[in-house]
């Protein structure tokens, strides 16, 4: 019978930036391991960092801009995304057949494409959501006709209830899924930290040696700074630690679609405790997330459920306490217990006093660090490797079996 099947499929890829790159090829290497054949399809014609075992088949096509990495014109944006998407989807129609088909949400709307690849292939489907689309589409500042919308909302639902399962990266977002899902199609399955993430002693610390950071108290918001990620609490904080603690070091690290703007009014309030960096290579992470004493993450309330933070998730590896500005009902407050702390995504004095708090408290600061670092270690890449090859395996069967994986459908994807 052979071994079995899966492919993944994703616009991007490593070296390709992006998150839903990243945790694909962590998962396809370890399922590739555990004696799956795994093809990636991903858009574009550069190279591809493949783990052994992994076959990545990229589309030759000129890969869209990223929607956070500029002041990209959302029209474009629109359809640099639905032609990656048609490219991917004939380029995963003209493979040999494959066990199971798992699409994700990049780019969005994808799922919709899932089941009539999986008829294709005469396999299993699984869409695993990432965000939520078309729901985040005004967060992120992409503002479309009405009847354009409410067309693009019922074409995902119609299309999330003929996968065989979705996979959703957060108890908050497998409730946002479940208007439309059967509940018990959902798995819930977190994202887990880059494996490369780890903590590096402050002394030894190269990244701090070269940014000359010394002994000040550090403080940093790593990562998108995007359009569903507000910064203004962050730099009204920044304003008044200027005042009263103008020792404490606050560094903006990343790139996105806020980053002129918050780079404009740094340079506008004169706030030299504040100083922005690029985006750091995957090689650096360990280093530029360990010379923080303390890790930022915001989060718009309106994407509640519709996405969740994954830079939570690297602080708490690089065994960092974290101070989260989002909605209460978002996975990523749930793992602040005992690590950090929630606030309102508006409340600039109450974070300001937060820093205050660990920064006069080093004990208080490594109490939690430590506990940052058993948080993150209960759930890695091979945890959620394991769970997802379960899942997939359990769908596999089920069709060799010739029964129905979609309780009263004979044919799931018909």
């Amino acid at each position: 019978m052979g071994c079995p099947s899966i492919l993944f499929v994703n616009r991007v890829f490593p070296p390709d930036k992006g998150a839903t790159g990243r945790c694909v090829s962590d998962l396809a290497e370890r399922m590739a391991a555990m004696g799956w054949r795994v093809t990636v399809v991903a858009d574009g014609c550069g190279p591809s960092n493949a783990p052994p075992g992994v076959i990545v088949c990229r589309t030759g096509g000129e890969s869209p801009p990223d929607a956070g990495a500029g002041r990209t014109d959302a029209r474009l944006t629109v359809r640099g995304y639905l032609a990656a998407a048609v490219r991917l989807i004939q380029r995963a129609l003209r493979l040999p057949r494959h066990d199971v088909v798992v699409t994700m949400t990049d780019p969005p709307l994808l799922a919709c494409a899932g089941p009539l690849i999986a008829a294709r292939h005469g396999a299993a489907s699984i869409h695993w959501s990432q965000d939520v689309f078309p729901a985040l589409l005004p967060v992120l500042g992409i503002r479309l006709p009405e009847p354009l919308m409410r067309m693009m909302e019922w074409a995902s639902a119609r299309a999330l209830r003929r996968h065989d399962a979705v996979v959703a990266i957060g108890r908050c977002m497998a409730g946002r899924l479940a208007v439309g899902v059967a509940a018990e199609r959902i798995t819930v399955l977190p994202n887990w930290p880059d494996p490369r993430i780890r903590p590096v002693p402050r002394a030894e610390n190269p990244f701090r040696l070269e940014h000359g950071l010394g002994n000040r108290f550090t403080v940093a918001y790593s990562g998108n700074m995007g359009l569903a990620h507000p910064m203004d609490a962050v730099l009204d904080a920044a304003t008044l630690l200027a005042r009263s603690d103008p020792a404490i070091e606050i560094l903006l690290i990343g790139e996105g679609r806020r980053r002129a703007a918050v780079a404009e009014a740094v340079e506008r309030c004169g706030l030299a405790n504040v100083r922005l960096l690029p985006l750091q290579p995957p090689d650096r992470l360990a280093e530029s997330l360990s010379a923080a004493d303390l890790h930022l993450a915001t989060m718009d309330p309106r994407a509640e459920g519709l996405l969740v933070p994954s830079k939570v998730a690297g602080a708490l590896a690089a065994g960092r306490p974290c101070l989260f500005l989002g909605p209460s009902g978002s996975d990523a407050a749930a793992m602040l217990e005992g690590c950090g702390q929630r606030l309102a995504p508006d409340d600039a004095a109450g974070l300001a006093t937060a820093i205050r708090r660990y920064a006069r408290d080093p004990v208080l600061c490594a109490e939690h660090g430590a506990r940052a670092l058993v948080v993150a270690s209960s759930w890695d890449a091979m945890a959620a490797a394991r769970r997802f090859m379960a899942l997939a395996d359990t769908l596999r069967r089920t069709r060799l079996r010739g029964a129905s994986v979609l309780p009263g459908r004979s044919l799931p994807h018909a």
